[in-house]
């Protein structure tokens, strides 16, 4: 049996203690928030917040947004198809038409919604109920347009978000000013899509080609990683993706290195409502060890994508 040993006793009136001028403090007072008057502009806003934790994070993001497109660096946008859900499709539009974003990424569920809002202005539909008939998930235009997009990609060699965006365009749906997919067509801007099979609705349909979709959605792997390869110096964000992107990103950064291209120093952002392993080691961490910098901002969507946003338009107002 083991022997418990005997405590000496401990005197804190022994205790050393220092002047707090020569011990490290983490915060400032220079570094809090500030009260904002009502009716202040949205730059005051930012100003005003905290030069702490998220609030800084956000801050420091946006600049190296703005840094990177004023010295013609890459942004690259990753995201899952939650940002469509929440409404984010106007302004990363808007970022793509105004050349800021060079480049988006998505998986497979995001062509879903980003169709049906420019077919019909809505989309997510209640899983539940569809799933006690069998109807969930088999909406006809959805599975015929998506299905015909991969077949045509296919054929033609191209990347499945390429030829979503560019019939998306020519057809000239209703709501095709919101379309993600659509707007990168028209701006030139690569939109790849990276697909899990059996993991979308459009899987289920009877003229889903899973060979057609397995080989678009490879070669949009290949141009994702031509993207990925130009990183250096710029800025990639993971947006709501906690597996799909994460992985898909890692794989394409490291085909580069093998290949030679020396992608580095480039700023990695994860942006979630929950932390999840594959965003924080495969974006954030792993890819950055060689230099650059790495940040994760939790929060919804719906209110930390905008304010990124709107600090981006601010960043650039400044430094124009």
């Amino acid at each position: 049996m083991a022997r418990i040993q005997k405590l000496a006793p401990l005197s804190p009136g022994q205790a050393r203690t220092r002047k707090l001028a020569e011990l490290s403090r983490l915060v400032r007072r220079q570094a809090f928030a500030q009260p904002l008057k009502p009716g202040a502009t949205f730059g005051q806003f930012v100003d005003s917040l905290p030069a702490l934790l998220a609030a800084g994070e956000m801050r420091e993001l946006a600049r190296r947004i703005a840094r990177a497109h004023r010295r013609g660096r890459t942004f690259l946008l990753m995201a899952g198809a939650h940002s469509i859900k929440t409404g984010l499709s106007p302004l990363i539009c808007q970022l793509l038409r105004d050349g800021i974003l060079s480049a988006v990424a998505m998986n497979g569920a995001a062509i879903i919604h980003d169709f049906e809002l420019a077919m019909a202005g809505r989309t997510s539909e209640d899983v539940g109920a569809g799933l006690a008939d069998g109807s969930f998930g088999m909406a006809q235009e959805t599975g015929e347009f998506l299905n015909h997009a991969a077949a045509l990609a296919a054929q033609e060699g191209r990347g499945l978000g390429e030829v979503v965006g560019r019939e998306i365009s020519r057809r000239r749906l209703k709501h095709r000013a919101i379309s993600i997919f659509a707007t990168a067509y028209e701006a030139g801007a690569p939109a790849t899509v990276h697909v899990a099979i059996g993991a979308d609705i459009i899987h289920m349909h009877p003229d889903a080609d899973g060979g057609a979709i397995g080989k678009a959605t490879f070669a949009d792997f290949h141009r994702l990683a031509q993207v990925v390869g130009t990183l250096s110096g710029g800025v990639v964000i993971n947006l709501g993706s906690a597996v799909i992107m994460p992985e898909v990103f890692l794989k394409a950064l490291n085909l580069c290195r093998n290949l030679g291209r020396k992608v580095r120093d480039f700023t990695t952002a994860d942006m979630d409502f929950v932390r999840h392993y594959r965003p924080r080691v495969n974006v954030v961490e792993r890819p950055t060890r060689g230099g650059g910098r790495g940040i994760m901002l939790t929060g919804h969507h719906e209110i930390m994508f905008p304010l990124l946003v709107a600090a981006v338009g601010e960043e650039l107002r400044r430094n124009t």
